[in-house]
């Protein structure tokens, strides 16, 4: 089967989506399946860095389109790349040949869309795998009025997409039900979470010391968020945390990652003179074991109206790595989920948006609790690649017609 996959980040890119497509594109290519990839040129969270315009890898063709390089510094920017990428998208989809399947993700926002309707003018069958949903995520986060032109254009463009896919892939119950409300049966929706990342990340007892060392973490007790900042994922209850422990010297709160929440989180650490917080950026991936295992507890955050739009999926590196989880967000929600299983027992606490005192106190009692680290295999098998791989690919093997 030819198949095309759609999405603005795939490999060497390191940021979540990336990994997963670029897993998905090898695991299909190693079936037999003829596998095309239109993508981007530029590092998602270092635009001025450029992959090679087209490649073979693995079997796969890579087709990497141009983008501008405005970056996150303003919504405008943002817009503007990703409406330069989705040009230079349709050109390229001008120029291949016929697909029998062509799979969408969400990276930018609805590129959905274009995968939608060239699907239809091939004749091809549609799978959109759902990262995150949209616009109704930029309503919640404020980005965009319900109301307002754009909001009503982007969700006729959303609505086509799912109108249009033979397969849709949520990532968890509570994003299948945001797509069942838009009118969209049951029947078409797979419920798949995106599986941690088996082969580069498991605990690391000399990675965590090296990491530690080299930044001034040996003897801490770290807590860590790392991942994409963004106001999706709002940081101030962790933030107002860190202030209400900074008298405590064992006590270290990591930043790690990217993203347009990253400068604001960094310029309050440094403008604090805030001993306590460090910042760093995104890891290489060869040494993300080391970073991850580093921490003593890692944090999950989602924005209370996020609930369904947004997937917590850092949840499963940090279970892959043993570490005790303090979540940040509405309740119930997949993370509590997992996490109040019967009989699995891997330590945790949690406290609402708002509760920054709160969680301080949590945190100072998870830490009474720490202890050998041991991770939770029967849980993290649900979630491994292993596990969900295989299922997602047989998932869109058996995409029926229209």
């Amino acid at each position: 089967m030819k198949i095309l996959l759609l999405n603005q980040t795939f490999y060497p890119d390191v940021v979540s989506t990336a990994q997963h497509l670029s897993e998905l594109a090898t695991g299909l290519a190693e079936r037999g399946h003829e596998v095309t990839v239109v993508t981007g040129r530029r590092a998602y969270d270092s635009p001025d860095r450029q992959f090679a315009a087209r490649e073979e890898w693995r079997g796969i063709k890579i087709f990497r389109v141009f983008s501008t390089r405005f970056g996150k510094g303003a919504k405008w920017h943002r817009a503007l790349d990703f409406a330069s990428f989705i040009l230079f998208s349709c050109g390229r989809l001008l120029t291949l040949p016929r697909q029998d399947l062509v799979v969408a993700l969400t990276t930018p926002p609805l590129i959905s869309f274009i995968g939608a309707w060239r699907a239809k003018l091939w004749g091809a069958r549609f799978g959109y795998w759902v990262m995150d949903m949209n616009p109704d995520e930029a309503i919640a986060a404020g980005w965009l009025r319900a109301d307002s032109f754009v909001a009503r254009l982007l969700e006729k463009m959303s609505r086509f997409s799912f109108g249009r896919s033979n397969c849709i892939i949520a990532l968890d119950r509570f994003m299948r039900d945001r797509i069942v409300a838009k009118g969209v049966p049951p029947g078409r929706i797979l419920v798949l979470p995106p599986w941690s990342q088996d082969q580069d990340v498991s605990f690391d007892a000399s990675g965590r010391e090296q990491f530690r060392q080299k930044h001034g973490l040996t003897g801490k007790y770290v807590v860590m968020y790392s991942g994409n900042h963004s106001p999706v994922h709002p940081l101030n209850t962790l933030m107002v945390a860190a202030e209400c422990l900074s008298a405590d010297a064992s006590i270290m709160f990591c930043f790690v990652g990217g993203g347009s929440e990253f400068k604001r989180v960094k310029a309050w650490a440094e403008a604090g003179k805030r001993s306590n917080v460090l910042c760093l950026p995104y890891q290489p991936l060869a040494q993300l074991s080391g970073s991850l295992s580093a921490a003593d507890a890692h944090v999950v955050v989602m924005g209370d109206a996020m609930l369904g739009l947004v997937h917590p999926c850092k949840i499963y590196n940090m279970l892959a790595v043993g570490a005790p989880v303090i979540y940040i967000g509405p309740q119930p929600s997949h993370v509590t989920e997992i996490l109040d299983q019967p009989g699995q027992g891997h330590p945790w606490c949690s406290a609402r948006h708002g509760e920054g005192e709160a969680l301080a106190e949590r945190i100072r009692e998870l830490r009474l609790r720490a202890g050998e680290r041991k991770c939770p295999t029967e849980l993290t098998a649900q979630f491994s690649k292993k596990t969900l791989l295989p299922k997602m690919i047989a998932g869109l093997e058996k995409v029926p017609e229209s």
